[in-house]
């Protein structure tokens, strides 16, 4: 005979099932530790921006958001289109570009491309990002898009994307002051920090001294920082008598990895001194702190899903910028004690909070990594009949 509570534990479980799964009201918002501005710093140079790379923290600006001419340091956003379309498959290292007449026209930085001449992919992009080459960036150009013009749509269309408000490009190469060409040094740095978002680049943009032709044409990078600044990875440089000297310079220790912009410098001296200044300060005061616990995600049960836990992810930056010496994060979750079927994935079910002290760093959603669906009312009685026998 069935007794009275396993009786009333049948009721419970089928008015469960009847009733609609509760969903949480509460708005959490994600919030990240904003470190200030270093204000004792300055540079010489009018225009610069410290950024760290792989969450985007400005750590120190000045006139950043100053439309400027560029330069070269244009050529970051070749290189990035160049990048895409090669982690994308569209073209491969190894594919054959030929230069045009067009392409074998332009002076400045080259390196004296030839009509009908062919180099790989991989040499072009070589010549851009260690000597700046603007014959290799106008091929490279036509090789992607067909014309320089239908590249400089799609480098345009890119920085809108990137949510670029102080930049627009008239030419691939930056080689020619055109008022319609400038950037900013925040812009700047945004894009940078997406070209080195395609770790292959560093291939090239941390190359010293290399050759091309066989060993026939001897390179020797712009950016002098690659070979006397310790963990240098980069970047650009830049001069024209509008812009003069310009440069996008990175640098990488110990997993951190910032990006330092000098805009409209006086000398190659000064432009490298500021940049040195800006990414000193930085390995000297900030690191990264992670904002998810080493031992990983916990679950939740859930009551009536066909399985019965759900996985749980959080949502938002997985690291953030805190100055060095900063105490231990402490992870605080506000989490229910199970959830109720059907679960969704993306479906917030509590937060993450993470503490530097008494300071907030970070308080981040937690969300259902995947769909659990309702049982049933048939997989109710299983259920209950499991339960009666003694089998749950």
């Amino acid at each position: 005979m069935i007794s009275v509570h396993r009786f009333l534990s049948l009721l419970l479980l089928v008015s469960a099932l009847l009733r609609p799964a509760a969903l949480s009201s509460e708005s959490v918002t994600a919030g990240a530790f904003r470190t200030p501005p270093g204000e004792a710093l300055a540079i010489s140079a009018p225009s610069g921006a410290l950024m760290e790379a792989s969450t985007g923290e400005l750590l120190y600006e000045k006139n950043s958001h100053e439309r400027r001419p560029i330069a070269s340091v244009t050529k970051v956003m070749t290189l990035l289109l160049i990048a895409e379309d090669l982690d994308s498959g569209k073209i491969s290292l190894e594919d054959t570009v030929t230069a045009s007449r067009r392409a074998a026209s332009f002076g400045g930085s080259c390196v004296y491309l030839e009509e009908g001449e062919q180099m790989s992919v991989s040499d072009m992009l070589k010549c851009i990002a260690v000597v700046s080459a603007n014959d290799c960036a106008v091929a490279m150009a036509e090789h992607l898009s067909g014309t320089e013009e239908v590249f400089v749509e799609r480098m345009n269309r890119r920085a809108e994307e990137l949510g670029l408000e102080d930049t627009h490009f008239t030419n691939c190469t930056g080689l020619f002051d055109d008022a319609e060409h400038y950037s900013s040094a925040y812009d700047i740095a945004v894009m940078s920090r997406e070209l080195l978002g395609h770790a292959f680049i560093k291939d090239y943009t941390t190359i010293w001294m290399d050759s091309i032709r066989g060993g026939a044409f001897e390179l020797a990078n712009t950016n002098k920082l690659v070979y006397w600044y310790p963990g240098c990875t980069g970047l650009k440089t830049g001069f024209t008598n509008a812009a003069m000297y310009c440069l996008s310079a990175s640098a990488e220790r110990d997993g951190t990895e910032f990006i330092a912009v000098i805009l409209h410098s006086d000398s190659i001296e000064s432009r490298n001194a500021d940049a040195r200044s800006l990414l000193n300060y930085a390995f000297a005061n900030y690191t990264l702190c992670p904002l998810r616990p080493a031992e990983g995600l916990p679950s939740l049960p859930v009551e009536l899903g066909r399985s019965e836990r759900v996985s749980l992810r959080v949502e938002g930056d997985e690291q953030a910028v805190v100055p060095k010496g900063s105490a231990e994060p402490e992870f605080r979750w506000t989490l229910p004690e199970k959830l109720a079927a059907p679960v969704r994935a993306g479906e917030k079910v509590g937060t993450l909070r993470v503490m530097l002290g008494d300071e907030t760093l970070a308080q981040l959603p937690v969300l259902a990594a995947e769909d659990v669906p309702r049982i049933g009312f048939w997989g109710v009685l299983v259920k209950l009949a499991g339960n009666l026998v003694g089998l749950s």
